[in-house]
């Protein structure tokens, strides 16, 4: 009996929770952009330019890590990150060992699934897409309703 008020608390803020983890998470990979691009925090060199595909996944990093941060685009962004992760696994990775443990690409492997998940349960409660979608509700004129046009 005692389970049910915790797990009624625990689904309350369940939202915040996973603005939380997704904050975390979007840090955590801009961080990786910011090192391969700008050399901070902490590389001695960065990406040249235009190289295939480590720039490219650089600036995705980058990009992507930041809309998350900031929820902002969160499941298109989360998309795109995925799928990079998933290649740079698939391609760096998994040609050198059948499992993460073995090819070191435990990084990649989670990266590519956490943003799978941000993008089908969404930015949670502290999110820029949620602002933006509350302010286009407020906005939004009422479909069945005609324009009024002034005279």
């Amino acid at each position: 009996m005692a389970a049910r008020p915790i797990t009624a608390r625990l689904d309350r803020a369940r939202p915040y929770a996973l603005g939380a983890f997704r904050i975390v998470v979007g840090l955590l990979f801009t961080c990786h952009g910011t090192r391969a691009l700008f050399g901070v925090p902490g590389a001695e060199d960065t990406v040249a330019a235009g190289t295939w595909p480590t720039w490219y996944a650089a600036v995705i990093e980058l990009v992507a890590g930041i809309l998350v941060l900031v929820g902002l685009g969160t499941r298109a962004a989360a998309f795109i990150a995925s799928g990079a992760m998933a290649y740079a696994y698939f391609t760096v990775h998994q040609p050198q060992g059948l499992f993460p443990i073995q090819n070191s690409g435990e990084g990649a492997a989670i990266y590519s699934w956490v943003f799978l998940l941000l993008v089908f349960t969404g930015p949670g409660a502290p999110a820029l897409d949620n602002l933006f979608s509350r302010r286009d509700a407020k906005g939004a004129a009422d479909p069945e309703e005609p324009a009024q046009v002034a005279a």
